[in-house]
C-alpha cells in the first residue's frame, strides 16, 4: 500500500518544544518495518516551529510571523537531522520536500511536486514533507498539516492517510471535557452530526485540531482514500491499521 502518515507536533515534541526522543525512535522503527514489508511510506511532518522554539529558548510559540519563520528555519534543520539519524539505523534514505500554497495552486508546480515525489518512491526513498513556513504567511498558506496530508494523499493516489495525534480518535464529545465520551471506530459518511463532534483547536505548539481532521477526511474520502486518526502514544497500532483491524477512528473512502 501507499501510505501517507501525518505526524503532529504533539507527537514529536514535549510541551517545551524539545524532541520526544523515545517516541520518535519508536515511530521510525515501525515506519521502517512497514516499509520493509513492502509498503510505500510518505511522511507529512509537523514540528519545525516547535523545535525552533526549543532551540532558540523561546518561552512559548511566537505570535509574530517573522519569529515563527525564524523558529521554523532553525527547527527544520534539527527535525530532518533527527529523522536522518533514525532511519539510517534501518538502512532507509529520506528526502525533504518543503512546499507552499503556490506549489499546490499552480498546476505546473503541482505536477513537478507530484513527479518528484513519485520518483523518490521509485528509488525507495521515504519522502518527508512539510509546509515551507520560512516563506509562507498566514494570509497565503496551507495552514495545517492535516490539510497538507490530505493534499499529498490525493496528489499521489495514496491508499490510506493516517493522522497521528495525541488523541485516540473521534469521540462523540470532547473527552478532555466529558469523561463519558465515546470513541467512534468507523465513519462511513461524514454527516453534519459528525462535523459537530469536532471541538477545539490543538496543543499550544501545534496548529491543528479535530476540525481540521474532519476537513481532511472529507477531502480524501471523496477520492476513495481511507483516513485513520490514531493515537501516537500507541505506535504499535499502526500494524493494526495496515492489517485492517480496529484502531482509532477510520473514515472509509467512497466506494470502499
Amino acid at each position: 500500500m501507499r501510505i501517507v502518515i501525518k505526524i503532529g507536533t504533539s507527537t514529536l515534541t514535549y510541551e517545551t518544544g524539545r524532541i520526544n526522543i523515545r517516541r520518535v525512535e519508536q515511530l521510525c522503527k515501525i515506519f521502517s518495518d512497514l516499509k520493509n514489508a513492502g509498503h510505500e511510506i510518505i511522511l507529512v511532518s509537523s514540528g519545525a516551529i516547535a523545535m525552533g522554539v526549543g532551540k532558540l529558548n523561546m518561552s512559548e510559540k511566537p505570535e509574530e510571523i517573522i519569529d515563527k519563520q525564524a523558529a521554523a528555519a532553525t527547527g527544520q534543520c534539527e527535525l530532518m537531522y533527527i529523522y536522518d539519524q533514525e532511519f539510517s539505523k534501518f538502512n532507509h534514505n529520506i528526502a525533504q520536500l518543503l512546499i507552499t500554497y503556490a506549489d499546490i495552486e499552480n498546476e505546473k508546480y503541482h505536477n513537478n511536486f507530484r513527479n518528484t515525489l513519485t520518483r523518490l518512491l521509485e528509488y525507495g526513498v521515504i519522502p518527508i514533507i512539510n509546509e515551507n513556513d520560512t516563506i509562507s504567511t498566514e494570509e497565503f498558506s496551507i495552514g495545517d498539516n492535516d490539510t497538507l496530508g490530505a493534499i499529498v494523499s490525493v496528489s499521489v493516489g495514496a491508499d490510506m492517510l493516517i493522522l497521528l495525534s495525541d488523541i485516540d480518535g473521534l469521540y462523540d464529545s470532547d473527552p478532555r471535557k466529558h469523561p463519558d465520551a465515546r470513541l467512534i471506530h468507523e465513519v462511513r459518511e461524514i454527516t453534519p452530526e459528525i462535523e459537530e463532534m469536532a471541538e477545539g483547536k490543538g496543543t499550544a505548539l501545534g496548529t491543528g485540531g479535530m476540525e481540521t481532521k474532519i476537513t481532511a477526511a472529507k477531502t480524501v474520502t471523496s477520492k476513495g482514500i481511507d483516513m485513520i486518526i490514531l493515537n501516537s502514544n500507541k505506535p504499535e497500532s499502526l500494524y493494526d491499521v495496515v492489517e485492517g483491524k480496529n484502531a482509532g477512528t477510520r473514515f472509509f473512502g467512497k466506494g470502499r
